[in-house]
């Protein structure tokens, strides 16, 4: 479309590019506060019962914002189209769901403030299959290799502090190193994950339609990995019966970490895996701010130890930026659309529809979508969850700072006006 026509339409200009910039920056905000409830681990639940309680507040969020923002309609003519990414989105779903419950071991094991810089060595992961299935980074230059490349070391450096603190800082070594193992095998399946994600967006599917179908593979993982280690199905019901006095804790989690996992997927659309990732993997950031300003996992360290791991951070997150700013240049945009085309050769797609599409510019987007009475009960169902588990919460006894969770939930709360503002102004949420 031209700027005019645009404009017309009272959409925005912002350039792509800049678009995947401001998603992946709100990516991390969300995502580092959803893992906030999984200090509830440490108040002696299991870190199935945290995960399972996520991802049932995921689960309830991926339906209901993808049909607040778009309608049913919407979704439903997105997946007809490209049935063949379902069955990505499913494993895409049952690697998170794996994924999650890792993090929340490493949490209980080596505090949240030191598992999430270890397990966002994700970025590593997804660069190298970005580079590997996808085509970033090829012709990118000198340049835009050693920005990326720099970046890289960065981040496999500050890990490497970090666990080196954490280990010395342990009084239990080996709760330490189960801790630390467990973080990095999640950043392994996270970055994994982002196989499907990618194939999703270059073939022209929503991130809207992509979490919708994602949520069942994580909800059936997640309660099959339950069932195995709990003792059965019937023992799980039991146990999250026992646990209804904090489920809206890391149910409230699990929606959170949906807004920020939108975020992240369009960051992932717009400029790749290669770059959105390390940069929604800021959520280092909100995850010390969380971990040592609301629930003082600092305190028991060392001046040396709380030096190593805050440096270790500070270098990680240096090398995301250096990677988020490696703007993909014009032979870089040729070999992704390469990529692009393949898969629509692959699986006979139109190349111009998905062309548009993949330029934020989906058809089905240009439409307000048309409303069903089904989607209202859908909303009430969910908010009638919410005030359900909300009503029968009780106090979980963890020590925080209340001055310092207003100003972190503050601070989660204005990216998502932003953002979501620059999102459909510029791509109608496409």
């Amino acid at each position: 479309m031209n700027d005019d026509l645009l404009a017309a339409q009272g959409r925005s200009t912002l350039s792509l590019h800049k678009l995947g910039v401001f998603c992946g920056l709100a990516a991390a905000v969300w995502l580092g506060t959803a893992e906030a409830p999984t200090k509830l681990v440490n108040a002696g639940f299991s870190p199935f019962l945290i995960s399972m309680g996520m991802v049932m507040g995921a689960f309830v969020a991926r339906w209901t914002v993808p049909t607040l923002l778009k309608g049913t309609g919407f979704l439903f003519a997105d997946l007809r189209d490209k049935p063949h990414l379902i069955v990505w989105a499913l494993l895409a779903g049952m690697l998170w769901a794996v994924a999650n419950t890792l993090t929340i071991f490493a949490v209980r094991n080596v505090g949240l403030a030191i598992a999430f810089p270890l397990w966002n060595t994700n970025s590593l992961v997804g660069l190298f299959w970005g580079w590997l299935l996808f085509k970033e980074l090829r012709g990118s230059g000198f340049k835009g290799w050693a920005k990326v490349l720099g970046g890289a070391f960065a981040i496999v450096g500050g890990a490497t502090v970090l666990a080196y603190a954490t280990a010395h800082q342990s009084d239990t070594p080996g709760k330490a190193a189960t801790g630390i193992i467990a973080a990095l095998g999640a950043g392994v399946l996270l970055g994994t994950m982002y196989i499907p994600y990618r194939k999703a967006y270059i073939s022209g599917m929503n991130p809207l339609s992509f979490v919708t179908i994602f949520t069942f593979g994580e909800l059936g993982t997640v309660l099959t990995l339950g069932s195995i280690y709990m003792g059965g199905f019937g023992h799980v019901v039991s146990e999250l019966h026992r646990a209804r006095p904090m489920l809206f804790w890391p149910f409230l989690g699990g929606f959170c970490w949906v807004i920020g996992d939108l975020f992240q997927n369009f960051a992932a659309k717009y400029i790749g895996i290669g770059r959105g990732i390390p940069l929604s993997n800021t959520n280092q950031l909100w995850g010390l701010a969380w971990g040592a300003l609301v629930f003082a996992e600092f305190s028991g360290l060392s001046p040396s130890g709380k030096a190593l791991i805050i440096t270790g951070s500070l270098v990680m997150i240096l090398g995301a930026v250096s990677i988020s700013m490696a703007d993909p240049g014009a032979s870089e945009l040729v070999n992704w659309r390469r990529a692009m085309n393949r898969e629509c050769d692959r699986y006979g797609l139109d190349t111009k529809v998905v062309a548009e599409v993949v330029a934020g510019d989906d058809p089905l987007a240009q439409h307000p979508p048309v409303r069903r009475w089904w989607e209202a009960v859908i909303m009430l169902a969910a908010t009638g969850v919410f005030v359900w588990l909300a009503i029968g919460t009780r106090s979980q006894h963890l020590s925080i700072s209340m001055p310092w969770m207003i100003v972190l939930v503050v601070g989660t709360i204005l990216p998502l006006g932003v953002c979501g503002t620059l999102l459909w102004r510029r791509t109608r949420f496409s």
